[in-house]
């Protein structure tokens, strides 16, 4: 039996209190699946740090201390693994979740692969790339900017993000932002929401009867599939026909091909397919939401908008010619992202399932029973952060270095322990480089929702606002 904390005397799972739940399907009808963090928060909130929740038959421990979940979150991949339901969708689809899903050796193997891909030099590496998208997205709302025109803030920030990680996983362009019709980004914008409703559904109605979105999600995932394996191919020529590129491969994709040609790295090329597709939904929606909740505080703090402006016109003084240096050393935009993501973390949970029977805390946990970490109960707490609720991002900076420790251990925007996010310190220079283009070009006029009231939270697989509007007007020179 595993421990991730000891604590006597033991409670079992029906000790702890909880919402009432009804006969087959517990408390799932009381869940709104736009709002489930919501929901999972507001019960943390009037049970407790831990209590007890069933959907139709599966038990579920909520927790939303942070210390346990750190403790739970250390204990993978042996004691806790990714929900067998979400593995078993995931492989019906065909959509490999690569080092996501892997689990024992398999994900050892994947990740010193992935995390090869991610280091440090890798993202210098693919800059000018990553500098050319934000460019393209530069000229896209200069566009808008003269014409006056509104711009659909998500929609565009998720072409800017598409464009960005298939360039680094492909190693080749692939031009959404200016791209008319059918692009890689519609195919993938059917695959996360899918995972997401299918992994919650009570009853699995696509394995009954296949209706028009099912068949437009087959054929978004073969095309997907596809492009893959050709990219795949191609980068494997080119690394055969230059073997200099693999010294300083230029793109993730080449990376991880040259960390499995190692000596018994123990990966092949499906795994890295495996991960190319992972990564492309992972670093999707993630980086697109964050950037346009942070975009939304920004505009709502005047003060904070023009503290950080002035920060990014005086430390990139030419954005066509910016670098990862330069980006590294805007420590208020840094902090803008910090407090954006302790209080709009787009992946604000992590269900894990127990491999063996387990202690978890001073609770006894069934081999099988999900344990829901809930990231953001803490990060918003007044025993942890004054005045949770309100968008400060000086409390991140050095000159609050004890709170600074502190504050990042409570708030997990990447997850913590071994399993932590490995594209981290890329999507955090993404985000920085498409907030530093925007401010050194643009001022920014309003950011609105269809109504005109405050951005409303929307979950589908990750957690981003509701429509949001955005005029800009270019910056004097």
């Amino acid at each position: 039996m595993g421990t991730v904390a000891t604590a006597a005397p033991l409670r079992a799972l029906r000790d702890l209190p909880g919402p009432q739940g009804l006969p087959l399907v517990g408390s799932a009808l009381s869940i709104t699946r736009s709002l489930l963090h919501q929901d999972m928060e507001g019960w943390a909130r009037q049970y407790g740090p831990m209590f007890r929740v069933r959907l139709a038959r599966q038990e579920v421990l909520v927790v939303s201390d942070h210390e346990l979940i750190h403790t739970v979150l250390r204990a993978r991949p042996d004691l806790f693994h990714r929900p067998t339901q979400t593995t078993l969708v995931a492989e019906e689809m065909k959509v490999p979740m690569g080092v996501f899903g892997a689990e024992g050796d398999t994900w050892r193997a994947q990740r010193r692969m992935v995390m090869a891909s991610f280091s440090p030099a890798h993202v210098r590496a693919y800059l000018p790339l990553m500098r050319r998208v934000a460019l393209r997205l530069d000229k896209r709302w200069r566009a808008a900017a003269q014409q006056q025109a509104p711009i659909d803030l998500v929609a565009d920030l998720m072409l800017f993000t598409v464009d960005t990680i298939t360039g680094l996983a492909f190693g080749a362009e692939v031009n959404t932002l200016e791209a008319q019709g059918d692009v890689i980004q519609e195919h993938l914008n059917d695959i996360f929401p899918a995972l997401f409703h299918r992994t919650l559904a009570l009853l699995p109605l696509w394995r009954l009867v296949k209706l028009p979105r099912d068949r437009r999600l087959d054929r978004s995932v073969a095309l997907v599939r596809e492009a893959i394996d050709g990219f795949i191919a191609q980068a494997r020529k080119r690394l055969q026909n230059d073997p200099t590129r693999r010294a300083a491969p230029p793109n993730l994709l080449e990376a991880m091909i040259v960390a499995a040609d190692e000596p018994d790295s123990g990966v092949a090329d499906a795994d890295v397919a495996s991960n190319v597709m992972a990564m492309l939904l992972a670093g999707e929606d993630t980086t697109a939401n964050t950037v346009a909740w942070a975009i939304y505080l920004l505009k709502a703090h005047p003060d904070m908008l023009e503290r950080v402006q002035q920060e990014v016109l005086n430390g990139v003084p030419d954005f066509a010619a910016v670098t990862v240096e330069q980006i590294d050393g805007l420590p208020f935009l840094d902090a803008c992202l910090q407090e954006t993501m302790r209080l709009k973390p787009v992946a604000p949970f992590i269900p894990m399932q127990a491999t063996q029977d387990t202690v978890v805390g001073d609770v006894m946990v069934p081999k099988g029973a999900i344990v829901w970490s809930v990231l953001r109960g803490e990060s918003v707490s007044e025993r942890f952060f004054e005045s949770p609720d309100a968008f400060n991002p000086p409390r991140w900076l050095q000159a609050h270095c004890a709170q600074n420790a502190s504050a990042k251990r409570i708030a997990m925007p990447f997850g913590a322990g071994p399993r932590m996010c490995p594209g981290r310190y890329l999507a955090l220079v993404e985000m920085k480089l498409c907030l530093a283009m925007l401010l050194s070009s643009f001022d920014i006029l309003s950011v609105r929702t269809a109504g005109g009231g405050p951005a409303q939270e929307h979950l589908s697989f990750t957690m981003g606002p509701e429509q949001l509007t955005m005029k800009l007007a270019l910056r004097s020179a």
